[in-house]
């Protein structure tokens, strides 16, 4: 367990690297967001994944990595603007943002470790197609959830969706670093 507790680290590392720069040259432009929006967004870079896994074949420099390094960094954008709960034209200073970014993937560490204690890290023998596929299942919950005004009766709610794509695309990274997929 304490490999993957590095390995996270080292993932989430490269993307908070990503989200720092780009707050730096754009501003918290995201800001303005809704959370469809931010879904929507997530939702093209997932698809774009499956479409390359099935292909085999791309065209646009992206390579899958960094499709799945922007669902990490959209995942934290979605939960913060749920933490905020009203999108603004507004720039936040970037210690700011580095913090909101430590506080919502420590969240998603904590959710993850917990789940590796009761799965046993079952995300190990998974396939990249596998992770892909899951995200889009849970950015159509959130659509669903969004249709149904916020409101679910039984299920877990946006965050924890958001929390779980958080992770996929992590694992996704970490088994690729191992040469996995």
């Amino acid at each position: 367990m304490s490999n993957t507790n590095n390995q996270y680290d080292q993932a989430v590392a490269s993307c908070k690297d990503i989200f720092i720069k780009k707050t730096t040259d754009y501003g918290t432009s995201w800001r303005v967001l809704r959370t469809i929006s931010v879904v929507d967004q997530i939702f093209i870079k997932a698809l774009r994944i499956r479409t390359i896994q099935d292909k085999g074949v791309q065209r646009v420099g992206d390579d899958i990595a960094s499709e799945f390094k922007g669902i990490i960094n959209y995942g934290v954008i979605g939960l913060i603007q749920l933490a905020l709960n009203k999108p603004a034209v507004e720039d936040v200073a970037v210690a700011q943002v580095n913090a909101w970014y430590e506080q919502y993937i420590g969240q998603a560490k904590s959710t993850m470790l917990d789940k590796n204690h009761d799965y046993g890290e079952a995300w190990r023998d998974m396939s990249q197609q596998s992770f892909a596929d899951l995200i889009l299942v849970k950015l159509l919950r959130i659509k669903q959830i969004l249709s149904n005004d916020g409101k679910t009766l039984i299920s877990e709610g946006i965050d924890a969706n958001y929390i779980d794509i958080i992770n996929y695309a992590v694992f996704a990274l970490i088994l690729m670093e191992e040469g996995k997929h």
